[in-house]
């Protein structure tokens, strides 16, 4: 081409969680067997059926005219004056239903929070990282991402000492990212956590994005979860939440953020404004799915169906304790919050750990897949497709220099549950003793 037509940070875009479904799809033809899916944060995929309540008011919706018209660019005024008021019964900020704007999935809404950053300006993660943020944040910037560690020998708690070292020696750091209930660990912050990140925040003159995608699938403590509304003080704060993980209705591609302490620094208002304006470019967001929502989450089944929910989450995350308890190559944590378990493999991983694929084909198409990956956690992630036909998702894959895997606790069959865990199990077993 005559001009380069490559972003800078185009590298930076990498999303480890699809990438691996198509060497899983190979598998599986290679194989003639079906796949157990723990990559992919999908209930519906997993099994899980949304109660007749749920489908009868959308049913309704579906027969309205009016669900099939654009939407006005912020949202449905009714939907956000809904949610505001669920805000400010709660939260420690007052907010205003034009301090809420809707998205297409918050997909749509994380690429618009960072690619509307000044480039020089950056926003410190996690890590594990979530790479929707990850990958957004360092490709607005063409750099790699900026992060501070969360710790599994701690429970996942973040290294503050780390965090406020690295906002107060870089001064391009402009924001935190807090993902709360976590993902891809499953940790859920405590408040105190949380109020010491929001006062770093305060004390360098920082915005915060606050990823609360998962905020009622929290079912350890949870009298000590606390939405980021409630802690935030004066610090500029933007919320991201949504209906894909909690109706669930992923492919509803529904999700919006919540703008708190908007006034209270006039560049952070002009940045709320760009993003807003780059959305009215777009014209709206899907109609259908913001109708349903004050029906749905104001429907007195809705608390009810939630701690159901949340019961088999919880059941889940005791079971896969249970089974990871003699597993004496890693280190896990089960989950509190949201649908993940990240497993910690703490033992080095070399070229020669090897696990047993009976079919020559699907062994040599995975030996091709590791070249100069042998002695990452990805030699293990393949082997593991190429030998249970179990698809997971390297840790390393999550902005991190930690190995293992991450993987879910949504399967809704029991019995199935027990043999993709225990053959999980007995793979890392026979993986480290070769």
């Amino acid at each position: 081409m005559r001009n380069n037509l490559v972003h800078i940070g185009a590298k930076e875009l990498n999303y480890e969680i699809r990438q691996i479904v198509d060497v899983a799809h190979k598998i599986k033809v290679l194989s003639k067997k079906d796949i157990y899916w723990e990559n992919i944060g999908d209930p519906i995929q997993k099994g899980e059926i949304l109660p007749e309540w749920i489908k009868e008011i959308i049913k309704k919706a579906v027969k309205r005219n009016e669900s099939y018209s654009y939407s006005p660019t912020q949202g449905l005024e009714k939907t956000r004056m809904f949610l505001a008021e669920r805000i400010n019964k709660e939260g420690s900020v007052s907010i205003e239903p034009d301090d809420i704007l809707f998205f297409n999935g918050l997909g749509d809404a994380v690429n618009k929070i960072y690619y509307l950053l000044h480039s020089e300006a950056r926003v410190i993660g996690p890590s594990p990282a979530y790479p929707t943020h990850s990958s957004a944040e360092a490709g607005h910037s063409g750099s790699s991402p900026i992060t501070y560690s969360l710790l599994p020998e701690q429970s996942w708690m973040p290294d503050l000492y780390e965090l406020e070292q690295k906002v107060k020696y870089n001064d391009s750091i402009s924001g935190i990212m807090i993902i709360n209930p976590d993902n891809p660990t499953g940790v859920v912050f405590p408040n105190d956590i949380v109020s010491r990140m929001v006062n770093i925040a305060q004390e360098y003159k920082l915005f915060i994005v606050a990823d609360e995608i998962y905020t009622n699938m929290v079912y350890n403590n949870t009298e000590n979860y606390t939405r980021i509304a409630a802690l935030v003080k004066d610090v500029p704060t933007i919320s991201l939440k949504g209906i894909s993980k909690e109706f669930p209705w992923p492919g509803s591609r529904c999700g919006w953020i919540e703008v708190y302490n908007r006034t209270k620094d006039s560049n952070f208002e002009q940045y709320i404004n760009s993003i807003l304006n780059a959305k009215m470019l777009e014209v709206c967001s899907t109609t259908l799915p913001q109708t349903v929502i004050p029906d749905i989450m104001g429907d007195s089944k809705y608390p009810e169906w939630q701690e159901k929910r949340n019961t088999l989450f919880k059941k889940r995350s005791e079971q896969l304790s249970e089974i990871f308890a003699k597993c004496q190559n890693v280190v896990i944590n089960p989950p509190s919050g949201a649908f993940y378990l990240s497993v910690v493999f703490n033992k080095k991983i070399t070229a020669k750990m090897r696990l047993r694929i009976k079919n020559p084909t699907i062994s040599s198409y995975i030996n091709s897949l590791l070249i100069g990956k042998e002695k990452s956690d990805f030699s293990f992630v393949y082997q593991l497709l190429g030998a249970k036909n179990i698809c997971v998702v390297p840790l390393s894959s999550f902005v991190t220099n930690l190995q293992g895997f991450r993987c879910t606790l949504l399967e809704q069959d029991e019995q199935r549950f027990f043999h993709i865990f225990q053959s999980i199990v007995d793979a890392i077993e026979e993986f480290f003793d070769t």
